[in-house]
């Protein structure tokens, strides 16, 4: 069984609709984006960046997302698949909800996104064969503490569009050791495996198909993250063509079940 997380229609957003981009005069984010990060992903499938947004901004993040978790936003994460709308707590054990980042007491999480949006834009045609049009909505996560993880999964296997996941971690005086929550790749779904601890203003980037299967050891801490997914232009309107034709054949009395 595969476990995934899909988002749906109304959580997929045009890319770099955030709020003005204002990063940190120390980050130059044309650098990062094509020494770093486009070489990295092609070359390793994954990469993750440290003080990204420094302390100040990253705290305003984590203020956010903390006063997101306190109101009830947040609620239990859910799986696709055969497995759609049902919670499996001892498969996914975290809280989540779906922001814009345009939300009136979210402008700290648009701006967080605009610095992604931008990384991804500068890495431009250094993808390979992907052309980025659009990017989910931000994915605000919490695991509890309790030990819950996500088991072993995949995010895009069936070739839905996404072809970038990031990852923007909000966890102060995080110890692995002891609080867990390391999330582990398993590059090319081999046996070698690349752990990346939760640590608070880090980015980790990956490619959301079948190279990386991945999961989030059980957390005995409280662990915040933001995701997003960007979506490859051609895969993306295959997959919608796919979509289309099987709601309309779910609407003709005469096609038969499959």
């Amino acid at each position: 069984m595969v476990a995934q997380c899909s988002p749906s229609t109304s959580e997929v957003l045009e890319p770099c609709q955030a709020m003005p981009l204002k990063p940190s005069p120390s980050l130059d984010l044309e650098k990062l984006a094509l020494e770093h990060i486009a070489p990295r992903l092609l070359s390793c499938g994954y990469c993750y960046v440290d003080d990204v947004l420094g302390e100040e901004l990253g705290d305003q993040v984590l203020e956010q997302v903390r006063r997101l978790h306190k109101d009830g936003a947040l609620k239990d994460g859910q799986l696709a698949g055969q497995l759609q709308g049902v919670s499996k707590r001892h498969l996914r054990g975290d809280k989540i909800t779906w922001i814009a980042g345009t939300e009136e007491g979210c402008e700290a999480i648009g701006l967080v996104l605009s610095v992604i949006d931008r990384l991804v834009v500068l890495c431009g045609n250094r993808l390979g064969q992907y052309y980025v049009k659009e990017r989910s909505k931000a994915m605000v996560a919490c695991y509890p503490g309790n030990g819950a993880g996500y088991v072993r999964h995949v995010d895009n296997p069936t070739g839905d569009g996404r072809c970038i996941t990031c990852i923007y971690y909000l966890n102060k005086n995080w110890d692995a050791k002891v609080h867990g929550g390391v999330l582990r790749i398993f590059p090319d779904g081999g046996s070698r495996v690349a752990d990346v601890e939760p640590l608070f203003d880090r980015l980790l980037l990956f490619w959301s198909d079948r190279r990386n299967p991945h999961e989030v050891q059980p957390s005995y801490a409280t662990r915040y993250a933001l995701t997003v997914w960007y979506f490859d232009a051609k895969e993306r309107a295959a997959a919608k063509q796919r979509f289309k034709r099987l709601s309309e054949s779910r609407q003709d009395p005469t096609a038969e079940d499959i």
